[in-house]
């Protein structure tokens, strides 16, 4: 009697054990390095390079199919230089001084944080393919003739591999990147990148 009643006890602790460590693999944490160009132009020059924070929360668990959503705060580091000043209209008020000002060459800090939202395939026990779409506030620091100073939107298309290797999933992210302000400021030319993206994630 004594046997089977630490059998069930230890049964139900073990069941338990793995029911808690299933939820608390619903999350995980990670974080990001990219860097990318402006899509070819003549007009202006632009590079950046960021580092992302990567929080997951895995709400369809399934074991090919998943859907996931994420929150990830960013902090970009970019150049600019405007090539063609004259984007710059002699209509605008102060325009020489403005083309002058504008084609000097800038950094520029970007502060964002993206709300995403992920469908992941998993193909093997190591290896899933996966397509993320952002879209979130960006605060930037330096005006220039394509985007105000202030505030700003950012939203961000990837198409993602992972490799999952004990426990840590490696994962590589090629995206497209645009930031403009929604015309809520006087300049909203905004800027579109291409850009590569290498990770680290952790399940909690």
């Amino acid at each position: 009697m004594r046997k089977k009643l630490l059998f069930t006890i230890s049964l139900l602790l073990l069941l338990n054990s793995a029911n808690a460590q299933e939820k608390l693999n619903k999350f995980a944490v990670g974080l990001d390095y990219g860097f990318g160009n402006e899509l070819k132009n003549t007009d202006y020059t632009y590079t950046n390079r960021y580092l992302k924070g990567q929080l997951y929360y895995k709400f369809k668990p399934h074991k090919k199919h998943n859907y996931e959503i994420l929150i990830q705060p960013e902090v970009n580091f970019a150049t600019h230089q405007l090539l063609n000043m004259y984007f710059v209209q002699p209509d605008e008020p102060n325009f020489e001084e403005k083309r002058a000002k504008y084609t000097k060459l800038k950094d520029i800090r970007e502060y964002s944080i993206g709300f995403g939202f992920l469908y992941r395939r998993t193909f093997s026990e190591h290896f899933s393919m996966y397509v993320l779409g952002s879209v979130g506030p960006m605060i930037t620091d330096t005006e220039t003739e394509r985007l105000s100073k202030g505030f700003a939107f950012q939203d961000t298309f990837s198409l993602g591999f992972s490799y999952k290797t004990n426990g840590v999933n490696l994962d590589f992210r090629p995206n497209l990147r645009h930031i403009s302000n929604a015309g809520l400021q006087n300049s909203n030319a905004g800027f579109n990148t291409l850009n590569f993206e290498f990770g680290v994630s952790f399940p909690l």
